[in-house]
C-alpha cells in the first residue's frame, strides 16, 4: 500500500512541475526577446547617433484632397466629334429624293414618314441657327448639336441653314452643305425642308434615332 502511495506522489510531482517549467520557459523567451530588442535599438543609435522622438504636435498633417470625377465619355464623345470629319465632298445628291422639297431618309423608314415631317406631325424639340457662321464652324456646330441632341433623348430638330439672300449672288451657302452633312450622321433618320411658319427653304426638319 505504501509502495503504491509513493508511485503516485512522483506522478503527481511531475504533473505539478510541468506547468512551472512552462511559465519558465515563457518567462526565459520574454527576456531573450527584451535583450534582442534593446541590443537592436543601441545598434541603430551607435549608426545613426542620438536621435530625439518627434513632438505629436509639429507633425504636419497632409489631408489629400479627393479627386474630381473625370468626364471620360464627355471626352470620348469630343474626340469623336473631331474624328467624324464629316466631308463636303460626299455625293448627297444620290441619297435625295428629288422633289422640289429635296428629302432625305434611311432606306429601312418609308415614305410616310417624310409626309409626317413635312406636315408637322413630329414637335419639333430644339433648333440651331447656323447664320454667320463660317463652314469649319457651322461643320463642327451641326456635328455637335446633333450628337447632343441625340444624347438628350430628342427626336425631331430644326436646323436653319439660311436661304442665302446675304450672300454673293443670294446663293445658299450653307444649303447644300448641312444636308452632305447630315447624311452622313449616324445620329440622323430622315430630314425634309421645313414648313414655312418654321423657315421654310432656309431650314431642314430632321428625325434622330431613337435610343
Amino acid at each position: 500500500m505504501k509502495v503504491r502511495s509513493f508511485f503516485e506522489l512522483g506522478a503527481l510531482q511531475k504533473v505539478i512541475a510541468q506547468p512551472a517549467a512552462a511559465e519558465a520557459a515563457l518567462i526565459a523567451a520574454a527576456h531573450a526577446l527584451a535583450e534582442r530588442e534593446d541590443r537592436e535599438r543601441r545598434l541603430f543609435e551607435l549608426a545613426v547617433g542620438p536621435v530625439q522622438p518627434l513632438r505629436v504636435a509639429r507633425r504636419a498633417q497632409h489631408t489629400p484632397e479627393p479627386l474630381q470625377p473625370l468626364p471620360f465619355q464627355r471626352l470620348l464623345d469630343e474626340q469623336s466629334v473631331m474624328r467624324e470629319a464629316l466631308s463636303d465632298d460626299f455625293d448627297v445628291e444620290t441619297l435625295l429624293h428629288t422633289d422640289d422639297l429635296l428629302s432625305y431618309r434611311v432606306p429601312r423608314l418609308g415614305p410616310d414618314v417624310l409626309r409626317k415631317l413635312r406636315e408637322g406631325r413630329w414637335s419639333i424639340q430644339r433648333h440651331l441657327d447656323l447664320h454667320g457662321l463660317r463652314t469649319d464652324e457651322a461643320r463642327e456646330t451641326l456635328g455637335r448639336f446633333i450628337r447632343d441632341a441625340h444624347h438628350s433623348g430628342m427626336r425631331c430638330v430644326r436646323v436653319v441653314h439660311g436661304k442665302g439672300l446675304g450672300s454673293p449672288g443670294r446663293v445658299p451657302v450653307l444649303k447644300a452643305r448641312v444636308q452632305r452633312w447630315l447624311v452622313q450622321k449616324h445620329e440622323v433618320m430622315a430630314f425634309v425642308q421645313a414648313r414655312p411658319a418654321d423657315g421654310g427653304a432656309g431650314a431642314l426638319v430632321v428625325l434622330l434615332r431613337s435610343g
